[in-house]
């Protein structure tokens, strides 16, 4: 049996139909699967569902609305890259109709059910999506997250959902929800995975891309916010979110407790004041044509119908009081290099959302409402499992939060309370990048790590310089080598290489002490890499070493 052929069969036994809208023909999806796998692409014979408000080429995009209907000629950038990449498109999944919620009941395709609790809510509005993922049906899946999307299914599926930078992936192909607000979504099992994902969805496609200036690690003792006070989590959520404060403690890093007061009058702008009219400018000119055949869930239709009663001086005063609440939060926030917060407070069931659809609804944002109407970014990871009162376990996740073009430090910070191997984040397929390679007191347990580390550099290995090279001692607080270029009396000096930002490598010429200096060092395996030297006389009056490492 092949791999298509066993998830076919996965997808049939677990009689899931309310998953996807629309499920490709298995005998296409193998021909691709089969091209794939002998590619040798970055994603090569990996399985993509599509939320159905994103266009694949020959798919119907429904936004789960059927009246609104259309079949697209080409993919979304955000597809087309994934392709493009080696991703193989199974088919397009389920979610709350057009976008608009977070508990993905909100569909005439179905409710989407919880992946392993079926009388319990999935998340949404990426709903099928995330259970796509969690069933196995897709490696991963394309989602979209405006008040949450992408990462509350993810906390409740126990999957990983990555949420970049606003603009950083094009929304180009995307049905909007609210258009200033929309981004596209990675959901995937592991973090790594995700990571590939992100870094082949990532190229060439957003409005927005990374500059000279973004950290690409987190610092060595990063510090993470979390909210003094936690609203809307019981005891048992509560004691989960205090084992994951425990767990980054555990981990290196340190916490600082801030008042969330700003951050959650944010998020209730973004559907109880006019914010919320953005709904109504991406589909309510459809929405007020449509009649009874179009398939319209009333609940979208009541918050998307009511949104046209604000009027452009209530938005420009949403607009300017969101403003304030922002520089409000980000001084809150302060040092942190990130905040962590519970990615959901509960995991209601099925009866639950039925019997008060708006305010369970509203609950489930508490801690993702805000975030993109601050331009941050988020990764959001499974962090253990809560047992509640009917004596099964929910799953719990966390979501660390950090500003914009920080994608790289969450990706770190995620990695260090997964602990899993550190290395390259997904920006860095993306980003200006600069390689350094050092030999002294900034090799990592060195005292001038730090000096690296904190201007967002990532260690990326050991090297050793080609073997015309020697190392001198110089006469510095701290004691320094210094590396000279000997041709004739050299040999292989043993060193590190971190990657950093132009603007990063920058700040640290501008701050690095005489007699030390920047230049090209040529490595073992033949390439030239900006490196330390020192000055002349100093090389002069420096004792040689016999050394070949620091």
């Amino acid at each position: 049996m092949t791999r298509i052929d066993d998830i076919y069969r996965r997808i049939a036994d677990a009689d899931r139909p309310e998953v996807f809208i629309t499920l490709r023909p298995r005998e296409e999806v193998a021909a691709e699967f089969a091209a794939s796998a002998g590619s040798g692409l970055p994603l090569a014979s990996v399985v993509l569902a599509v939320k159905d408000n994103v266009d694949v080429a020959g798919l119907p995009t429904t936004a789960a609305c059927p009246g609104y209907g259309y079949h697209p000629d080409v993919d979304a950038p955000a597809v087309a890259a994934l392709r493009a990449a080696g991703a193989v498109v199974i088919g397009k999944t389920n979610l709350d109709q057009f976008a608009t919620g977070l508990v993905g009941t909100r569909s005439p395709y179905g409710a989407v059910r919880d992946s392993r609790r079926p009388e319990h809510i999935s998340g949404g509005s990426s709903s099928g999506s995330a259970v796509a993922v969690a069933l196995g049906f897709a490696d991963i899946a394309i989602g979209t997250d405006t008040a949450g999307s992408g990462r509350v299914p993810a906390g409740l599926q126990g999957i990983v959902g990555v949420k970049p930078t606003l603009g950083v992936v094009s929304t180009e192909g995307v049905v909007p929800a609210c258009e200033s607000y929309d981004t596209v979504t990675i959901f995937a099992a592991s973090l790594g995975l995700a990571d590939r994902a992100m870094a082949a969805m990532a190229v060439g496609t957003g409005p927005r891309p990374y500059g000279p200036a973004s950290r690409l690690a987190a610092p060595e003792q990063p510090t993470i916010a979390v909210p003094a006070e936690l609203p809307e989590l019981d005891d048992a959520w509560r004691a989960a979110f205090a084992d994951a404060v425990a767990t980054a403690e555990a981990a290196g890093l340190r916490i600082k407790h801030i008042d969330l007061t700003p951050f959650l009058a944010a998020a209730r702008l973004l559907y109880e004041d006019a914010l919320v009219a953005e709904r109504a400018h991406a589909v309510g000119g459809w929405l007020r044509g449509a009649d009874e055949s179009a398939g319209l869930d009333p609940v979208v239709a009541g918050i998307i119908g009511a949104a046209d009663r604000f009027s452009a001086v209530d938005l420009l005063a949403a607009r300017s009081r969101l403003a304030t609440l922002r520089r409000e939060a980000m001084a809150e926030l302060g040092d942190a290099d990130a905040l962590m917060v519970p990615t959901a407070p509960a995991h209601p069931s099925l009866a639950e959302v039925a019997a008060d659809p708006v305010g369970v609804n509203s609950r489930m944002g508490t801690y993702t409402n805000f975030c993109n109407l601050f331009d941050l970014c988020g990764v959001a990871v499974p962090a253990g499992t809560v047992d509640e009162t009917d004596r099964t376990q929910a799953q719990f996740g966390i979501t660390l939060l950090a500003r914009s073009h920080e994608d790289a430090v969450v990706m770190d910070l995620a990695r260090r309370l997964r602990t899993e191997t550190p290395g390259a984040a997904w920006p860095e397929s993306v980003a200006p990048t600069v390689e350094l390679a050092v030999f002294g007191a900034h090799m990592r347990g060195g005292p001038l790590t730090h000096e690296l580390s904190e201007r967002g550099a990532r260690w990326a290995g050991e090297v050793s310089t080609a073997d015309c090279y020697r190392l001198v001692a110089l006469d510095t607080v701290p004691a320094k080598p210094g590396l000279v270029r000997d041709p004739d009396g050299g040999h292989e000096i043993a060193g590190e290489v971190w990657v950093m930002s132009p603007n990063a490598l920058g700040e640290f010429l501008a701050a690095l002490p005489a007699p030390m200096m920047l230049g090209s060092v040529e490595l073992s395996d033949g390439r030239w890499v900006v490196g330390f030297g020192c000055a002349a006389d100093a090389a002069e009056r420096g004792e040689r070493l016999s050394r070949t490492r620091w």
